[in-house]
């Protein structure tokens, strides 16, 4: 068992390991990965092996942090996935959530967040945070506002024609 990144109360956030399969495949699958997120063709075990080992993992090797699984401490059960990502086209890390849908709504995006946002000052000293989201994305908006993300400006990565809303702590 890998080392917990984080705890909170009622959730633990951990780095992916490759026994996180049938999970990824789930969460990248799920109608709220595919409308706000994006269709990633994860459809096999080999796929979601594919996307950890190229994604979440090789992050944690570049970086030091990353997106880690979200998973109840009353019995481990993973609900989404939460943490910090470093992109080129933004000037400062960027965090981001996502959960299965039958653990909406139940205060685990912002728990995890909350204490995402601790960890990336207090351990790796990133102080700025934006996040990015779909103009549509009410829930996410609402999440941003209430960890104290700001509205910054509409923006369009070069190689991507969609448009996506900017937020910085």
């Amino acid at each position: 068992m890998m080392k917990p990144i984080i705890e909170t109360k009622r959730l633990r956030l951990r780095e992916f390991t490759l026994e996180d399969t049938q999970f990824i495949m789930a969460l990248l699958n799920s109608p709220g990965w595919i409308e706000f997120i994006g269709e990633r063709n994860v459809k096999t075990k080999q796929d979601a092996v594919n996307y950890l080992q190229n994604g979440p993992m090789k992050i944690y090797e570049n970086h030091g942090f990353g997106l880690w699984m979200v998973e109840l401490k009353d019995g481990k059960t993973p609900v989404g996935m939460c943490g910090i990502l470093k992109r080129d086209t933004l000037e400062f890390p960027d965090i981001g959530f996502c959960f299965l849908p039958e653990f909406s709504g139940k205060g685990y995006a912002y728990e995890s967040a909350m204490a995402t946002m601790t960890v990336a000052q207090e351990t790796y000293n990133v102080d700025n945070l934006c996040a990015i989201t779909l103009a549509h994305n009410s829930p996410s908006i609402k999440l941003l506002e209430k960890l104290g993300f700001r509205f910054v400006s509409p923006i369009q990565f070069p190689d991507d024609g969609e448009v996506l809303m900017l937020y910085q702590n």
